[in-house]
Order: C-alpha cells, then sequence, then structure tokens
C-alpha cells in the first residue's frame, strides 16, 4: 500500500515536472507508476487529491523555510535581509518547476490553499511567541498569520512568475523592504 502511493506521488511529480498540471490525467499517472487507473482511485479521490498529497513535502519545506524567517514576526530595522530569507528563496529556486507549475495560471488551486495554510501556521506560532504591542497587538493573530502568508505566497508567485526573474539576493532585500513596513 504504502509502495503503491509513493509510485503514485513520484509519477504524479515526475509528470508536474514534464507539463502543466491541466495535461496531466490519473490515466497518464497510473501509467507512469505502472498500475491501473482504478488502483489510483483506491488510494485518492481524484487527481488533485493525489497532486496535494505528492507535494506535501515541498508544502512542508516551504513553510519551514517560511518559520526560520525571522522577518515575519521582527520587523526589524536592520537594512539588510537575515540569510532566513533569502534561505526561503532558495528553498523555491532549488523547486522552481513544481512551485512554478503548482502556482501558475495552471496550477491547483488547492496546492495555493493548502500552502497558504502551512505558512500561515508556522507565522502563527512565530507571531505568538513574538507578543508584539502596539497596533498590532489589536489585530487577532490568526490575521496578521494570514496577511503575511498571503503576501509572501504573492510575492514568491510574481517572483516564480517575473521574466526576466530578479535574483535571490535581490528578492530577499524587495521582500524585506517590504516586511519592515510599519503596521
Amino acid at each position: 500500500m504504502r509502495r503503491t502511493r509513493a509510485s503514485l506521488r513520484a509519477a504524479a511529480l515526475e509528470l508536474a515536472a514534464e507539463r502543466d498540471l491541466d495535461a496531466i490525467a490519473v490515466a497518464d499517472i497510473a501509467e507512469r507508476a505502472g498500475i491501473s487507473r482504478a488502483t489510483v482511485y483506491l488510494h485518492y479521490r481524484d487527481r488533485d487529491d493525489l497532486l496535494l498529497d505528492a507535494v506535501e513535502d515541498a508544502v512542508r519545506g516551504l513553510a519551514s523555510a517560511a518559520a526560520r524567517c525571522p522577518a515575519l514576526s521582527d520587523r526589524s530595522s536592520a537594512d539588510e535581509p537575515p540569510p532566513a530569507v533569502a534561505e526561503l528563496f532558495e528553498h523555491v529556486r532549488a523547486n522552481d518547476v513544481l512551485y512554478t507549475r503548482m502556482l501558475g495560471p495552471s496550477g491547483s488551486g488547492r496546492f495555493a490553499a493548502r500552502l497558504r495554510e502551512a505558512i500561515a501556521s508556522e507565522i502563527a506560532e512565530q507571531l505568538a511567541a513574538a507578543r508584539r504591542s502596539g497596533a498590532l497587538a489589536a489585530v487577532p493573530l490568526t490575521v496578521r498569520a494570514d496577511y503575511l502568508s498571503g503576501a509572501l505566497l504573492g510575492v514568491i508567485a510574481g517572483w516564480l512568475a517575473a521574466r526576466p526573474r530578479p535574483g535571490v539576493a535581490e528578492i530577499s532585500r524587495a521582500t524585506w523592504v517590504l516586511l519592515r513596513l510599519p503596521g
């Protein structure tokens, strides 16, 4: 059972690296994994469910990279971004094809929602530990976490779509400036 699911996840990721998600059918994944289409449905509700499971490691990786980014809870006045901001974008660049496909025009809304949810959860933990004062203290923690995760995901999606794409150092500095804005 685990081996079949692992084969399906691997096949889905391989196909996602080769073509747009709209061009991937359950039959394609089953064929690549060397199993029957019926077997796919024994393990997954539909193609999007399988794709979401296949990219869960990437979701955890990006959420983990965001969690290491102190800029999300500490709006320091330092001019240069902390290394964790660049590490976040390095993670995205290392998984470029996957994130571009999943967050692009023919990507998966379920993936984007899962990614936003995972990042918001990590940010909420940071914010709870930071215990902000002032005007931000009046804003519920979950609202702040949702705001920051949505903004971060928007920057990531925009960066992936940009042609020419700015380098990691440039997008890290720009993101750092935005994260440091008051409010």
